[in-house]
């Protein structure tokens, strides 16, 4: 089965891969690409343009090849995406100790402090998904995501996607209070879990699932040619217009003579507080309302590390075990060695986007009547 793509969506997913690795190279970049335009990051469009995507394309084998077969081929790629976390989880589990054991690198060791500590138990609670070391966090939330989307999917079918949103909604607002806290104490009375809670990841899951359930519902709605995208940008335009500049201005602010005090959960990044998803959602309604002027952007390596975006996230990460190697004990990597991990990183994750492009384009498919592609003014 072919769906349709967009290329200037493929390109703002590669451009995010390019974003989240400016952010985790450990360069003079990072300071700059770590949330450059307010209080959003790489992370909230990766994972929402990769909800999308699936809400999109899976719906549409739902509808054509029926629900066994789209929960058959979810479940594959989620799969095949886990097996790609366990080889990520093999390299820095065999390689950093060897890396560290070789010269003073803090960087590299406290990506790995757990595994440190408890070298038999780590790997064990790493490939259950509840260890989760810095860096390869969000591949696990990844995985736990593409898990339950079959189910989600096939209840929006018979209840509707209201009550989804609902509950997606309830569990990002209880995270906010600390539903993550609270979890993990009742797992570690009951089920005797011992694994520090900074060990399990950056990510607050019971926070991000409503970035992906928003996703998935905007990806369910674009299959159906039924998402009036440009009409919601249209009504949001002013408000986008007013809130963006002023998170962008407050954002450079704090710790300038402005700090968010008591505020400043509703602006964490980890717990997906109330401010990013305002701030994300003004962001977006410029970019729709303005796609016109931005199209030009979609050029041709991003749009093929977009389409390749799994591939090539999980090869900025071995740049980015790199990068810390280099680092040593320094604060970051300089001179000339950082020009030269910036240019091996991207040239290496545009590489692995060919080699993988190359794949799928070669993999057999079944054709079906071709349609034309829903824009988001439709």
């Amino acid at each position: 089965m072919v769906v349709e793509r967009r290329v200037e969506i493929d390109a703002a997913r590669g451009l995010m891969l390019v974003w989240i690795t400016f952010t985790h190279l450990p360069t003079i970049l990072s300071t700059y690409f770590n949330q450059p335009f307010g209080f959003v990051s790489g992370a909230e469009g990766f994972i929402f343009l990769s909800a999308l995507f699936t809400g999109r394309i899976y719906f549409k084998v739902s509808e054509r090849q029926g629900n066994r077969a789209m929960v058959s081929q979810l479940w594959t790629r989620t799969l095949r995406l886990y097996l790609y976390h366990v080889v990520l989880l093999g390299v820095a589990f065999l390689g950093v100790p060897l890396l560290v054991a070789g010269g003073n690198r803090p960087g590299l060791h406290n990506l790995l402090d757990f595994y440190f500590a408890a070298p038999r138990q780590a790997p064990i609670d790493a490939a259950l998904l509840l260890y989760r070391p810095p860096l390869l966090d969000i591949l696990p939330m990844y995985v736990t995501f593409l898990l339950v989307t079959p189910i989600a999917l096939l209840l929006a079918r018979k209840i509707g996607w209201k009550l989804i949103l609902g509950g997606g909604f309830t569990l990002w607002l209880l995270a906010q209070f600390g539903l993550r806290q609270a979890a993990y104490d009742f797992c570690t009375r009951v089920f005797g879990l011992h694994i520090p809670l900074n060990a399990t990841g950056s990510f607050d899951l019971f926070a991000w699932q409503f970035m992906w359930i928003l996703g998935l519902f905007c990806g369910t709605r674009w299959a159906q040619d039924t998402l009036p995208a440009a009409n919601w940008s249209r009504r949001a335009l002013v408000p986008a217009l007013i809130i963006v500049p002023v998170l962008f201005v407050l954002r450079y602010s704090v710790g300038h003579g402005i700090e968010l005090g008591s505020f400043e959960i509703s602006f964490d990044k980890w717990h997906l507080g109330g401010i990013r998803l305002i701030n994300f959602a003004a962001v977006a309604a410029l970019l729709i309302h303005f796609q016109s002027l931005i199209k030009p952007l979609a050029i041709r390596p991003l749009v093929i590390m977009g389409q390749a975006s799994l591939q090539v996230f999980c090869a900025h990460l071995l740049f980015c075990f790199i990068g810390l190697a280099i680092m040593g004990d320094a604060p970051r990597v300089n001179g000339w060695q950082q020009a030269a991990l910036v240019t091996i990183a991207l040239s290496g994750m545009f590489l692995t986007a060919k080699i993988f492009s190359r794949k799928l384009s070669a993999a057999p498919t079944t054709r079906t009547a071709n349609r034309p592609v829903p824009q988001f003014g439709d």
